[in-house]
């Protein structure tokens, strides 16, 4: 597998890692249409977990099937597949090699209350499964985001060891945060940075919004000037935030929504510097041509294209 000069460098932003964490990382930021780019489209199908099957799949039976989104992502030329345990064993021997995929070892559910996710996979299941790397979710705000940082950080080292990558999806979430909190600019870029800090490679965020939460910290934005006016504004400063642009920076695609809605958040994604996009319910929850063409469109937006 060769390397671009733009992989390369952001492999270099990674300086504690041994080559096999950089061989997965490279994996990654190579396979698909946007190889090679420093740009990525990945499915992530842990919604079964998250919501039920029914409201999860119905609107497109097909998705039943875990095959059907190791075929999707493929046929799509995706970057990687993520997935809970039991949808990457149920392809793992089929789709051996055809995608990079990374096991979600952690996992909520609509019917508990508690904010906070079971551990449900190992670094060893990823090493079985040939993943190339893990994923993980915190809930900064949460009364239990303590734990999980401390769950990801133990996990993160035992990954990083067996030459996994690290990939860690950063939700707040709490009592002590608003509904509207949740995407704020000053809260997501903060849970970005946490991500960041906690030794993540791939950062995974919701796009913010131009509200702002906290008191303290719209102050500042106020007084430094922040500009956080447009969607690319936003997304710049969230990159920023992670390190200056030196950790890899992608952003949920949230529920169901019209195409030019998400393709305009694409744009500002794009124009931002995000390294792209990380889309589940929008892309499995259509039929498979429709998602085929809107996948299609997504990688020529970041292609520049469209």
């Amino acid at each position: 597998m060769k390397t671009t000069q733009k992989v390369r460098k952001i492999l270099s932003h990674y300086e504690s890692d041994n080559p096999g964490t950089k061989g997965n990382l490279a994996r990654i930021l190579m396979n698909g249409r946007l190889g090679g780019s420093g740009r990525l489209v990945i499915l992530p199908v842990d919604q079964g977990f998250e919501h039920g099957p029914a409201r999860s799949f119905a609107a497109n039976p097909a998705a039943y099937d875990p095959h059907y989104h190791f075929d999707l992502a493929i046929e799509a030329g995706l970057s990687a597949y993520a997935a809970p345990l039991g949808m990457i064993e149920a392809g793992a021997d089929t789709f051996a090699g055809q995608i990079p995929t990374i096991l979600k070892v952690n996992s909520s559910n609509s019917l508990a209350t508690l904010k906070d996710q079971a551990v449900t996979g190992t670094v060893n299941d990823a090493l079985r499964l040939g993943c190339s790397a893990i994923g993980f979710t915190i809930y900064p705000g949460s009364d239990y985001a303590f734990e999980m940082m401390e769950e990801i950080r133990e996990m993160s080292e035992e990954a990083k060891a067996a030459g996994l990558a690290v990939v860690v999806w950063s939700y707040p979430r709490g009592d002590g945060i608003s509904k509207d909190g949740e995407t704020a600019m000053d809260i997501c870029a903060y849970a970005a940075h946490m991500a960041a800090l906690l030794g993540a490679h791939i950062i995974k965020v919701k796009p913010p919004t131009a509200f702002l939460e906290q008191g303290e910290a719209k102050k500042v934005y106020e007084k430094e000037k922040v500009d956080i006016a447009t969607m690319a504004a936003r997304i710049r400063h969230v990159t920023e935030a992670c390190f200056n642009g030196k950790r890899i920076v992608v952003f949920s695609g949230g529920a169901s929504k019209s195409l030019d809605g998400l393709f305009d958040e694409i744009r500002g994604i794009r124009d931002g510097g995000g390294n792209g996009s990380i889309i589940g319910r929008n892309t499995f929850q259509r039929p498979r041509e429709e998602a085929l063409k809107m996948l299609d469109t997504i990688i020529k937006i970041y292609q520049g294209k469209e």
